[in-house]
């Protein structure tokens, strides 16, 4: 697989990325695996099923994997920055600023003893030098950008008194408080039912045009991401076997991608039992 260029200016490259785990046995276990791309201004989905590195992949770029992991690359950078050869100082600096990261599931990530306009606020003061007016404005206004219509009330509301797709739309107002100039979301609409995860896409979707930022969408939906994104990472075992235009989905040439194309539900056919992938090895290798 080789990488194609984005449509825009680089805003990150990724070239022969690596993410090792050592295990309980003295080994090593290999989560990334030679991960190459490049992203401009754009909308890039990464697919695959859980444990094939897509997460990691993310979370390895913002610099939040685990700190006994070993990341190597021959080039991960950031607006032309090594980000390899970043002090920890300095990736803290970045994370919010000029990269930030949606988790999955809102109830895991933002901290259930603190209200949730103090969390957005916090977020905001550690890159910015405002006053407490001020910053109290900027944290309503964030709100309102995600399409909440009431934000006086829900900053001051615990994330447990919120609904999971309020939680997402705060997690969201949170990561681009800051006005990063890009956004990882990591299964961000996985936790939500279908009407919800239409709002919270198209939140992001106008965010992101309007500030003119470059998107990782991450998820395991196909669907989801051929019709959100401008292209498409297809990944199997830490590997990206496929990269693809997300309007040529249907044409995907790797039989991984076709497996997976090929299990989804149809509307008006009989399909019980849903086909099952065949894996083969080599698509390890």
């Amino acid at each position: 697989m080789t990488s194609s260029s984005s449509p825009s200016a680089s805003l990150l490259e990724v070239e022969d990325l690596h993410v090792a785990f050592p295990t309980r046995d003295g080994g090593v276990f290999e989560a990334v695996r030679g991960v190459s791309f490049t992203l401009g201004r754009e909308r890039l989905g990464i697919v695959g099923e859980s444990g094939s590195g897509k997460s990691q992949t993310g979370r390895a770029i913002v610099g939040l994997t685990a700190p006994e992991a070993r990341i190597t690359a021959k080039r991960l950078a950031f607006q032309g920055q090594d980000l390899l050869s970043a002090t920890p100082e300095q990736r803290r600096a970045m994370r919010g600023r000029s990269i930030a990261m949606v988790l999955q599931d809102p109830k895991y990530s933002l901290n259930p003893v603190m209200r949730i306009g103090a969390q957005i606020a916090e977020t905001l003061l550690a890159h910015q030098k405002l006053g407490r007016a001020e910053a109290q404005q900027r944290v309503l206004q964030a709100l309102r950008d995600v399409a909440i219509s009431d934000p006086e009330r829900v900053a001051a509301l615990y994330p447990h008194e919120v609904s999971g797709g309020m939680g997402q739309r705060v997690m969201i107002a949170m990561m681009l408080i800051a006005e990063p100039q890009l956004l990882i979301a990591d299964e961000p609409t996985s936790a939500l039912d279908v009407t919800v995860q239409l709002q919270v896409l198209k939140i992001m979707d106008e965010l992101v045009a309007a500030r003119g930022m470059g998107l990782i969408f991450v998820s395991h939906d196909l669907r989801l991401v051929a019709s959100f994104c401008d292209r498409v990472l297809v990944m199997y075992a830490g590997r990206v076997v496929e990269e693809i235009k997300a309007s040529e989905l249907q044409n995907a040439q790797h039989p991984y991608t076709q497996g997976l194309l090929n299990c989804l539900p149809r509307l008006g056919q009989s399909r019980h039992p849903l086909p099952t992938l065949d894996r083969q090895e080599a698509w390890k290798l």
